[in-house]
């Protein structure tokens, strides 16, 4: 009896489940983890060219809420660097001329203008107010001309998406508006592209591993077949073939040798 193997060979489709496994994840991800509900970005956008902005401070913070400074302007300076303008951060629960607790738009935007005014001397800053009062978050900004060549309609859009989602998470303030001004930066100066595409690649990848699965699997059993045939045929004394066939053989075999 004779016996044998291939060790490697047998952890060719474990491997390749693995890999299946390892893909199958990522898709997973990706439709959990993704940024679905933030505006997409459909426009290639150009930072502004360096020296456009006057560079100023990064936050006005009225009611106390930032701790560490350092870790808010992380995620600002990171804004600035990618698009060239640079954010500032006013933090307030007063708007002048408004009794209400929540003012009007109309209040938030002309509010947020005249503190640029008051606070820049270019066109190329982004001035954000966050107003909060009893829990309840407004946003308004006002864009410098110059920067309004980057920050479009939809690139506030994505900024305000990612500070509405951001404000319902486990973040401190700090964190909070750091993380969101990073984010959303990112995403202003790429276009998104398509869940679909990815997805659309990782399917097909593993439908080509299930088919060279199959195919070895198959190659695999045929070689085996074909190894017992060979070792049956080699072990099948040469009676078993037949009187006939053996006489055939000695004649040819005689003549062989007299020529």
């Amino acid at each position: 009896m004779r016996s044998g193997g291939c060790s490697g060979c047998a952890l060719v489709p474990i491997m390749i489940i693995v890999v299946m496994i390892v893909l199958l994840g990522a898709i997973v991800s990706l439709f959990s983890f993704g940024d679905q509900d933030v505006t997409k970005s459909t426009i290639a956008r150009e930072p502004l060219p360096r020296g456009s902005v006057v560079e100023t401070g990064y936050y006005t913070d009225e009611l106390g809420w930032i701790t560490n400074s350092t870790r808010l302007t992380t995620g600002l300076r990171n804004f600035y660097q990618r698009t060239g303008v640079q954010p500032h951060l006013f933090i307030t629960d007063t708007i002048p001329g408004s009794d209400l607790p929540m003012p009007t738009d109309a209040q938030g935007e002309a509010f947020a203008r005249y503190v640029y005014d008051e606070l820049f001397d270019d066109g190329a800053h982004l001035l954000l107010l966050f107003y909060e009062r009893d829990e309840e978050p407004a946003i308004w900004y006002h864009v410098g001309n110059q920067a309004q060549a980057v920050l479009d309609v939809e690139a506030m859009d994505i900024l305000c998406d990612y500070l509405v989602n951001n404000y319902y998470g486990n973040l401190d303030d700090d964190q909070y508006f750091s993380k969101s001004f990073d984010d959303a930066s990112t995403r202003i100066m790429s276009v998104t592209t398509s869940p679909w595409i990815p997805v659309l690649i990782i399917v097909g990848v593993i439908i080509i591993l299930i088919i060279l699965l199959i195919w070895w699997n198959k190659r695999k059993k045929q070689k085996n077949i074909e190894a017992e045939q060979a070792e049956r045929i080699l072990n099948t004394p040469l009676e078993t073939f037949g009187e006939d066939e053996a006489t055939r053989a000695a004649r040819e075999y005689e003549q062989n040798n007299n020529n």
